[in-house]
């Protein structure tokens, strides 16, 4: 087994490869950059784009680490899943661990919090064809399939059963963390405990992008961190892909989208505004460049009052370099203020990838102001600049409203 460690945005040099493994490594992480090296035949030069995690194969294994501290990665996560629960995630590694030797600890620390009182047991909906009536009779269904004739009567009935969403989500996410390799014998034996817990509940093969929201209320809510945390699992991992016979798995991480899920929940939060007003995306907006609508525009942030665009920002987690383009993320920020009718828009890159600065750009009367977020701090430092950074945004607002008025 070839074992290879990378770093996110750092290239590695004359790395061993073969055709099959890179065509793997292409397909499994989309912004990862191989190249053929001078050293020798069969080398490649490697370069992480902004996905971290570990990818193996039956004979190799890489574990791309972030270029944060780990502990800074796991708070914008968990603190993007369930905000007004924030902490909901107690984080047990050590210092020299990878992001999922982090993640699965606190996952079955979770898990086992949430059985510490029982298995949670709900009502569920169920349709069966039985020897007696249990429930309500499915006329149709009987008439249809059957003809009418019964015994057997086709029924659904509500069951009580430990075989509910929350239960199938957290068995699911065990499942997947025990695919993966080069786990621990503790942690195998863990993840199997756990899931033994589970013997009565279905195992689902829910898709990444398909996960079923979930309502909390007083009788659940001590599932909350646990199941959230699942459902991150299972959106991101991937099992069983083949390339020319080789077999691949994967957990991986987009860092641009856990830095923008952080910083628009985190606003969101600071601000006391909802999605509706506080959109990621522009999402349920109509926010066009042109009159003919055709160009869309999807600003990271935006706040809305009615059908007015109020306030324009885009987040940013590295520098944007465009082949033959300069300044890519500024024009950007231009096309968004333009659209919205709006002296100023906001930029915030993560730290190092941008520095505090106002452009003032010619003949529009436009401004972008550019701010640079810190994460080397600590969490309650990294909340306390949100905070600042809500400030910034209402006062571009109120400066937004008072140049219409």
């Amino acid at each position: 087994m070839q074992h290879l460690r990378l770093t996110e945005h750092a290239p590695t040099e004359a790395v061993s490869l073969n055709v099959a493994q890179v065509a793997a490594l292409k397909r499994l992480v989309p912004d990862l950059v191989i190249s053929p090296s001078g050293a020798a035949p069969g080398r490649y030069d490697v370069t992480p784009g902004s996905y971290v995690g570990v990818i193996r194969t039956s004979d190799l294994s890489i574990e791309i680490r972030p270029k944060l501290a780990i502990d800074r990665v796991l708070f914008m996560l968990s603190y993007a899943l369930r905000p007004e629960h924030w902490p909901p995630i107690d984080f047990d590694f050590a210092p020299a661990s990878g992001l999922l030797e982090a993640i699965i600890p606190g996952f079955l620390s979770q898990v086992r919090r949430a059985f510490s009182h029982g298995i949670l047991q709900g009502y569920r909906a169920e349709d069966a064809a039985l020897l007696t009536v249990r429930g309500r009779i499915r006329f149709d269904d009987q008439i249809r399939d059957r003809y009418g004739i019964c015994p057997p009567i086709e029924v659904r009935f509500d069951d009580f059963t430990e075989d509910i969403e929350v239960n199938r989500i957290i068995k699911a996410a065990l499942s997947r963390l025990g695919q993966l390799a080069r786990l621990t014998d503790v942690t195998r034996r863990s993840l199997r405990a756990y899931r033994g817990s589970l013997e009565r509940v279905a195992l689902v093969e829910y898709s990444p992008a398909l996960l079923p929201e979930i309502t909390y209320d007083r009788l659940n809510q001590h599932y909350l961190p646990a199941v959230e945390l699942g459902k991150l699992i299972l959106r991101s991992t991937s099992f069983d892909l083949e390339f020319g016979g080789l077999r691949a798995t994967s957990m991986l991480f987009d860092m641009n989208r856990v830095f923008e899920d952080f910083v628009v929940i985190a606003l969101r939060e600071a601000l006391g505004l909802g999605k509706q007003s506080f959109p990621q995306g522009a999402r349920g907006r109509q926010f066009h460049l042109d009159r003919g609508q055709r160009i869309r525009l999807e600003p990271d942030i935006s706040w809305w009052e009615g059908d007015r665009c109020q306030f324009v920002g885009d987040v940013k987690y590295k520098r944007v370099n465009a082949p033959g383009v300069k300044h890519p993320d500024l024009y950007q920020m231009l096309a968004y203020t333009v659209a919205a009718d709006l002296p100023a828009g906001l930029l915030i890159y993560a730290g190092g990838e941008g520095e505090s600065v106002t452009h003032e750009v010619r003949m529009l009367g436009k401004r972008i102001r550019v701010l640079p977020l810190d994460l080397s701090g600590s969490p309650q430092e990294l909340l306390a600049q949100m905070d600042m950074l809500a400030e910034v945004v209402r006062r571009m607002r109120w400066q937004a409203e008072a140049s219409v008025a």
